[in-house]
């Protein structure tokens, strides 16, 4: 076969597509993966074949959609994912209005530099399955225009498929007149030019391919679903020396990812504030902190060790708890290896996927103002000392290695990919 995989030039989310694209590779399938020219490095130090479509430009995470949206979302006013934590509590006008910002702020300016390249590429190489992560909405369209099959694959729970669901929920329930799509009429633009009528699968693929383990999976009910084993992949890294003996005391990896320093204004709490509370332990800190937050730090206790950059697989494995801000890159990763997290999250699936981690018992969680030093540490404290975290997370650990790794997934997208490519 012959697979398209299209990503936005976001390199959190394009990794998360790498151990499938390896795997359908090995197996034989001619596979490409196409995004933004800017990009091209990325998809290369991965050993996969790029190709560079359309321009590169500033995405909604630069200045756009999400300052915008994150700012609203804290003063409580409609974004269109706040319907997943609520969903008898927003209304139908909220939730349009939520969607119809979503689109022209976020959706719109993310893939209208890479459509028609998509599309032109698609058309000539003739792909048949492709692979697009959930905001890379110029994989539907370009599955659409080729007649190719084609499935989202999530970097994390289903918060869009679960949105869209509730919306069309209440889109139903609407007064008449009222029944508005914003992304429907967005994706069914392009076909008048591209020769197809909107469907509902160019919103959430014929299939999903979904990386979370059961406890923690958020489903939309009328999805198909295909489960797939998280494995983790950061990039092209070098294991140092020193994380390769054992620590002599308990190690607590402290990780707030790249987003919040390569995308916005820095971290949403005082890293000095938790170095200094967490100072007097008898424990050892690993912390990855980006170098444009480092210079904010007035000291590093004695207990602290400070670096730009880890392999996270490898320092989880080190670890007795992770503090992380539950992006699901560092979440899996950690979950993967049995230990523990507290978790802090900001904005958009981290808040969600960190209550459901809690409720499974792997890890405890503190939100907003609650993201103080005191009491990071003592949750850390609690989850150091009580053995029923470490339980938890061994079984959450369990549930994730017991899912098909994606060799075994394979064969199942070859049958999937009959049954919808267009013939």
């Amino acid at each position: 076969m012959r697979i398209l995989f299209t990503v936005i030039p976001e390199k959190t989310t394009f990794l998360h597509t790498v151990p499938l694209a390896w795997a359908l590779r090995a197996a034989g399938h001619e596979v490409v993966v196409a995004s933004a020219p800017g990009f091209t490095d990325t998809i290369t130090q991965a050993g996969l074949t790029a190709v560079p479509v359309g321009r590169d430009a500033s995405l909604w995470r630069v200045d756009s959609m999400n300052p915008d949206l994150l700012e609203k979302s804290r003063m409580g006013l409609p974004v269109p994912w706040n319907i997943v934590e609520d969903p008898d509590g927003i209304t139908w006008p909220e939730q349009l209005y939520g969607h119809l910002h979503a689109v022209t702020k976020g959706h719109k300016p993310e893939n209208f530099p890479i459509i028609a390249g998509v599309v032109d590429f698609a058309r000539h190489w003739q792909p048949d399955l492709v692979i697009w992560e959930p905001l890379s909405y110029a994989g539907a369209i370009a599955a659409k225009a080729c007649g190719a099959a084609h499935a989202r694959m999530l970097w994390s729970i289903d918060v869009l498929g679960a949105t869209r669901e509730h919306f069309l929920r209440l889109q139903a329930q609407a007064p008449p007149g009222e029944h508005g799509d914003p992304l429907a009429e967005w994706l069914g633009g392009y076909g008048g030019k591209y020769g197809y009528e909107f469907t509902e699968d160019m919103v959430t693929g014929h299939f999903t391919i979904d990386q979370m383990p059961p406890s923690l999976r958020m489903t939309a009910g009328s999805l198909h679903y295909v489960p797939i084993q998280y494995i983790p992949y950061g990039g092209p890294t070098v294991v140092p020396t020193w994380l390769r003996t054992r620590p002599e005391r308990p190690r607590v990896g402290f990780s707030l990812g790249t987003t919040a320093t390569d995308r916005f204004a820095g971290y949403s709490f005082s890293v000095q504030d938790a170095f200094d509370a967490l100072s007097e332990l008898d424990i050892e800190v690993v912390a990855t902190i980006a170098e444009s937050e480092q210079h904010k730090l007035s000291r590093v206790p004695d207990n602290t060790r400070v670096v730009n950059y880890v392999p996270l697989d490898a320092l989880a494995a080190t670890c007795s708890v992770m503090i992380n801000h539950t992006g699901p890159g560092t979440y899996l990763t950690t979950a993967r290896n049995g230990v523990p997290q507290l978790n802090v999250p900001w904005d958009f699936d981290e808040p969600e996927l960190a209550r459901r981690s809690a409720r499974q018992g792997a890890s405890l969680m503190l939100c907003g103002e609650q993201v103080t030093g005191k009491n990071i540490r003592e949750q850390l404290l609690r989850l150091l000392e009580e053995p029923g975290f470490r339980d938890s997370a061994t079984r959450l650990r369990d549930e994730i290695t017991a899912m098909p790794p994606p060799c075994e997934l394979v064969g199942r997208l070859e049958q999937l990919t009959t049954k919808y490519r267009a013939h």
